[in-house]
């Protein structure tokens, strides 16, 4: 386990958070966007312990960090094991622990359209929603479910238009940007499903 990440305060995080059960070329992609997208200094991967919506646990958290530094490999991103450290296993914790630790610093959670359909399932979302600016990356298939969502529809007023997405980093919660972006066509369950990623060993 390696030490908490260094941020200054004034500095504009990305916060993306999951199982990467296992990391890929779509989660790196996202990574990218974001970064161009809503003015961020850098991006922080959450690595979860384990999914509290989901059935069956996912592989050990060591293999999947290791995987996870082997795919996103960039100078302003880093791969974290944040929750696991603080003793998180929800969204709205682990952001309120963040902000205890890092004061000053601006948060903002990045996540896809898919999750926005289902935010509203969240441990306490509206917590997550007041308190940091959302960036929303749309993929084909699930951009009218999430406009239609009950947290879109509630926060409608808040929404930064995709033409000033760069301003959602500066921006007071609650805020929230929604774009369209090229996706890579690839999901962790569809890697699993075809046996790329076994005991840690992610192929292909």
């Amino acid at each position: 386990m390696r030490r908490l990440p260094f941020a200054r305060p004034g500095q504009r995080i990305g916060l993306l958070g999951g199982s990467f059960d296992p990391p890929h070329a779509g989660h790196a992609h996202i990574t990218r966007e974001a970064l161009k997208r809503f003015g961020l200094d850098r991006v922080w991967w959450l690595v979860s312990p384990g999914n509290p919506l989901k059935e069956h646990g996912p592989a050990p958290l060591r293999e999947r960090m290791r995987a996870a530094r082997a795919m996103m490999r960039h100078p302003r991103v880093d791969v974290t094991d944040i929750e696991a450290r603080v003793g998180t296993r929800v969204t709205a914790d682990t952001i309120a622990a963040l902000h205890r630790r890092y004061p000053g610093v601006r948060f903002v959670w990045l996540m896809g359209a898919d999750n926005l359909a289902q935010f509203h399932l969240w441990k306490n979302w509206r917590s997550i929603a007041d308190v940091v600016p959302m960036g929303v990356l749309a993929r084909p298939g699930d951009r009218i479910s999430a406009r239609m969502s009950p947290a879109a529809r509630l926060y409608a007023p808040h929404r930064i238009g995709a033409q000033d997405s760069h301003r959602l980093g500066r921006a007071r919660a609650p805020a929230w940007c929604f774009v369209n972006v090229p996706m890579v066509e690839l999901s962790s369950s569809q890697i699993r499903a075809t046996g790329g990623w076994s005991g840690g060993k992610f192929g292909g």
